[in-house]
């Protein structure tokens, strides 16, 4: 039965929120938030949001293992469990349970995928979406550039402040003096390809958990709340321009913007480390295939799912030589089952984050999930053998059918910061919601641990 979390944790926890801005909660990876964002919140501090441990006692390996061993053979987690568990300061494993051992890592490899492009991207970086006068009069090329944030009449405002088609259609009726629209280009080339990763379950469309990937889309192919995306957001987005200029029976079609062409309008996405933060606490998938191909792009990919995947491998393993062999990622956002992970490498990541020696990285931290409050975990925690985890882990959700993971970061009750993975890989169909309470158990033990 879940209670209420007492007044000491909600008030640590509301401590942490406002360093990283509140959000919608989303329970699992395969059902995707609201279509309207979260609430306002101001922008989060880039400030450590993780203290130093000080003398704090380290965990010995013995009182960990003799802590978790039992909450580790839960029945919710289906048999088989990958656990990997590190003090952050020391860097020393504490725990290793088929750590090195490739899984499915469903969501949790959002966190992979935030590492590279933080670290390829640059804290200034954004999207742009134009609009060009095309060839004749009345004709103009709306362009994309993988701006999925872009608001329409769907999506209602939030954090981060999204750039709007409103606004876009606003400044190009300027530029045209008021001239009637006669066609509409989209122009959605930035990202060639297929628009289905490799390894996805053929209804995730239909489900409404991810859009086709495309360059050029409003309101991230959402035609309300809930319920399916458009089959071709490109095109769709060109028609919500043509009905937001006045010109709902403009032709909508596909071409190519003149090289010179004038320019009538822009609008920019929040800055890629707000991005990265919604991604990881809403667990956005279109967020993540769209900044994977941004990854690709500044390392001279094509914007591919396998030149996305190449370009993230070859970053991380710049970050962390372990991944090389230790994260191999056919998409950006794990919602394909050809992903492999092994926890011990995804720990290691987490704690370099972690340590604060590269800034850069810092909205992951502040991007991840507060546990009992905040995001994919706001809906968690709420029991009693989870409660004392509530407002003191942050942590990445991943779910996906026969899987349930929980990966980041816990501070123990002596002091020491701790990075973790815990990942079912065997969970039975339907039991989800039994391996979510087992691992958010798992989660409170650490928290609680003295374990000497």
């Amino acid at each position: 039965m879940r209670g209420l979390a007492p007044p000491a944790v909600i008030a640590l926890a509301a401590a942490l929120t406002s360093l990283a801005g509140g959000a919608v909660a989303v329970r699992g990876e395969t059902l995707r938030p609201a279509a309207t964002a979260s609430p306002a919140a101001p922008a989060p501090s880039r400030a450590p949001l993780l203290p130093a441990q000080g003398e704090a006692a380290q965990p010995s390996a013995r009182g960990l293992a003799a802590a978790l061993d039992q909450a580790l053979t839960a029945q919710g987690l289906g048999g088989r469990v990958a656990a990997s568990v590190l003090d952050v300061e020391s860097g020393t494993a504490l725990l290793e349970r088929r750590s090195q051992v490739d899984v499915l890592p469903a969501s949790t490899a959002k966190i992979a995928t935030a590492v590279a492009a933080l670290t390829a991207l640059g804290p200034d970086a954004r999207l742009t979406t134009r609009v060009l006068a095309g060839r004749t009069a009345g004709e103009m090329v709306v362009v994309g550039s993988g701006d999925v944030t872009l608001a329409g009449p769907v999506t209602q405002g939030g954090y981060p402040r999204p750039a709007r088609l409103a606004d876009l259609a606003r400044q190009a009726h300027g530029a045209l003096g008021g001239a009637r629209v006669t066609r509409v280009l989209v122009d959605d080339t930035a990202y060639p390809g297929a628009r289905l990763g490799p390894g996805w379950k053929p209804g995730y469309v239909a489900s409404g958990d991810v859009m086709p990937v495309d360059a050029l889309s409003v309101d991230a192919g959402r035609t309300g709340v809930g319920g399916p995306r458009v089959a071709d957001p490109g095109l769709a987005a060109g028609a919500a321009l043509a009905r937001a200029l006045g010109a709902p029976t403009a032709p909508v079609v596909r071409g190519r913007a003149q090289e010179g062409a004038r320019q009538l309008a822009a609008v920019v996405s929040p800055p890629v480390p707000q991005l990265v933060e919604r991604m990881l606490d809403l667990s956005d998938n279109d967020l993540a295939e769209s900044l994977s191909r941004q990854v690709a792009l500044a390392e001279g990919e094509p914007a591919t799912f396998a030149g996305a995947s190449q370009a993230v491998a070859g970053v991380l393993a710049r970050v962390l030589p372990e991944a090389a062999d230790g994260i191999r990622l056919a998409d950006g956002s794990g919602l394909s089952r050809l992903d492999r992970v092994r926890p011990g490498v995804l720990v290691r990541l987490l704690a370099l984050v972690a340590r604060g020696e590269d800034p850069r990285l810092s909205p992951v931290l502040s991007g991840l999930p507060v546990a009992g409050f905040r995001g994919t975990l706001q809906d968690r925690f709420r029991g009693a053998d989870g409660l004392p985890a509530a407002g003191v882990v942050r942590a990445k959700t991943g779910t996906l059918s026969g899987v349930s993971a929980l990966a980041g970061l816990v501070r123990t009750r002596s002091g020491r910061l701790l990075a973790f993975d815990l990942t079912a890989d065997a969970v039975p169909e339907g039991a989800t919601y039994g391996a979510e309470l087992a691992l958010d158990a798992l989660a409170a033990d650490l928290a609680r641990c003295g374990c000497r």
